[in-house]
């Protein structure tokens, strides 16, 4: 018992270390990409605490899956501390991890992020009344609470099985309504409402990770143009433009002035000429750097790790093609939300973690790896795409120059796929998210004459027809299954995001290399931006 204590103490403070961690990595991640004449303190904050919050939640599945696996042996018993009572503490205990992770992502994707947006926003417009700009920005802020307060109430009160009794009156209907939420402690209500976030988790998932699953690791084994070729194609467009401008001006030597085509073709030409003389300032400091020394000595380090990551998002795909494609054979169809029983069709992923589970934690680590890439490539979609409302660009994410706006969208878009993570992994190992490695004891009864002899039990891995007392339920499992509507969205989104990975593929292959100051200077940029450089490039 005490030696069961004492690893299951270790394995908390790991947790914590890891907690740990994700606040050091949050805090360098913010401050790498937010600029330093418009970084705002409250803006940042919440920006950490967001994108912590985020990676927090992610890392909380690995450690339900452990913590139910943990409770049993591998011939399917239950170890002598994991009593009744002791497995009921530990579920509560993952259940309020839960249940605390995800009201604090309701709070602040309908509380405390709009408000802080809408503050900054106020404060850009107006540098008055700081307690006008509160009462503005909360007016608007009402708006989020409002669509969250509803999802709540829908969840509460629209239970998914009620018995339908034709006599009852209507306060014995809304009596059996809070009997219903009463019972379930809140848990459909905030299923609903995360659920619902979920949807547009996937949708942002579909957009940002399934390209940057293809982006990221092709543009590491691809790398960069060179800085000094760069800067010399660069120097020979300043020339040209400024021969350009010299014949146009040439025609106004005997006092004639230029036709108005003359004037704004002048003005795109100096406004061309200004950009291309702010990239030649970024390229003779990136060439000068130590940082750009440092990642040509790295460059075979950073091919193995592309190849790396483009194997993962190809075993990646595969494994959700295949699983989506057992859902479509094997499922009960629509009104299911495409949910199967088992595995008839297996995946690569579905195959190796059971091989993994002999060596432990190979398993763990695997998930977390997953989770994690999931993660990182999603902020390598956001930042090489932007942030976009349909087709109009609302903001870019740059180092050194990301507004505080663009931060904030940056960690509520991050929110939202990690909520989808976890339904994303379900669907490539659905047996092993919900049950973990548990094992239960199946009796097996050998016949002789019609007899039974030597009653033996063998074990078995838990699935669906498990006994309720022998295998425990992750509590991940409770909050992704509550509603079948939602489950057929992920079905279909899943193939969507396929489609999307693999255009992106096609895309990113296509591409020529990347330049070395990609996204760093653009034409609606202000001469004050190069102010900034000199952070990153000494």
């Amino acid at each position: 018992m005490a030696a069961a204590a004492s690893e299951l103490l270790t394995g908390w403070c790991l947790f914590g270390l890891a907690l740990l961690a994700i606040l050091i990595f949050c805090w360098v991640y913010v401050r790498k990409y937010q600029s330093r004449r418009e970084s705002e303190v409250i803006s940042t904050i919440t920006a950490i605490f967001a994108l912590a919050v985020a990676l927090i939640s992610s890392a909380l599945l690995p450690v339900d899956i452990f913590l139910v696996s943990y409770m049993k042996n591998q011939n399917g018993t239950f170890k002598d501390w994991a009593d009744a009572n002791v497995s009921r503490q530990i579920e509560d205990t993952v259940l309020y991890g839960y249940y605390t992770l995800y009201s604090i992502i309701l709070f602040c994707v309908f509380l405390w992020i709009p408000f802080v947006y809408f503050y900054y926003e106020e404060k850009e417009e107006d540098d008055g009344n700081t307690c006008s700009q509160v009462k503005t920005a909360f007016k608007y802020t009402l708006g989020f609470i409002t669509i969250c307060a509803v999802l709540l109430l829908i969840g509460a009160f629209v239970p998914l099985d009620i018995p339908n009794k034709k006599n009852s009156t209507e306060w014995e209907k809304v009596k059996l309504l809070f009997e219903e939420f009463g019972s379930s402690h809140g848990l459909t209500a905030l299923s609903f409402s995360i659920s619902s976030l979920t949807v547009i988790g996937m949708l942002a998932a579909i957009t940002y990770t399934a390209y940057g699953m293809s982006a990221l690791p092709l543009n590491l084994i691809k790398g960069t143009t060179s800085a000094a070729y760069e800067r010399l194609e660069n120097t020979e467009d300043i020339e040209e433009v400024e021969q350009h401008l010299l014949r146009i001006k040439s025609k106004c030597r005997d006092g004639r002035p230029l036709s108005s085509r003359d004037r704004r073709t002048v003005q795109q030409l100096e406004e061309r000429l200004r950009t291309l003389r702010r990239r030649e300032r970024h390229l003779e400091s990136i060439e000068k750097s130590w940082w750009t020394k440092f990642c040509e000595a790295i460059r075979p380090l950073k091919i193995v790790w592309g190849v790396f990551f483009i194997i993962v998002a190809l075993l990646f795909t595969v494994s959700l093609f295949l699983s989506n494609l057992d859902k479509a054979l094997h499922s009960a169809g629509f009104d299911s939300g495409f949910i199967i029983l088992g595995t008839n069709l297996t995946n690569p992923l579905n195959m190796l973690l059971p091989v993994l589970q002999t060596v432990f934690p190979l398993d763990y680590i695997l998930i977390t790896t997953i989770v994690m890439y999931f993660i990182f490539t999603s902020m390598a979609g956001i930042r090489n795409m932007g942030i976009w409302f349909f087709w109009i660009r609302l903001y870019k994410i740059r180092r050194g120059k990301t507004r505080p706006q663009a931060l904030l969208f940056l960690c509520m878009i991050l929110l939202l796929i990690v909520l989808h993570t976890s339904y994303m992994i379900y669907s490539l190992a659905p047996q092993y998210v919900m049950y973990g490695s548990q094992k239960y004891l199946v009796q097996s009864n050998k016949t002789i004459d019609g007899q039974p002899r030597n009653v033996t039990f063998v074990s078995k891995d838990c699935d669906a027809d498990a006994p309720e007392d022998q295998c425990i339920v992750t509590r991940t499992y409770l909050f992704l299954h509550k509603f079948w509507f939602f489950s057929a969205a992920y079905y279909f989104g899943n193939w969507a995001f396929i489609a999307v990975f693999l255009i992106g593929l096609i895309v990113s292959c296509c591409k020529g290399k990347k330049s070395v100051i990609e996204g760093e200077v653009d034409e609606d940029d202000s001469d004050m931006s190069d102010d900034e450089l000199s952070v990153y490039y000494r």
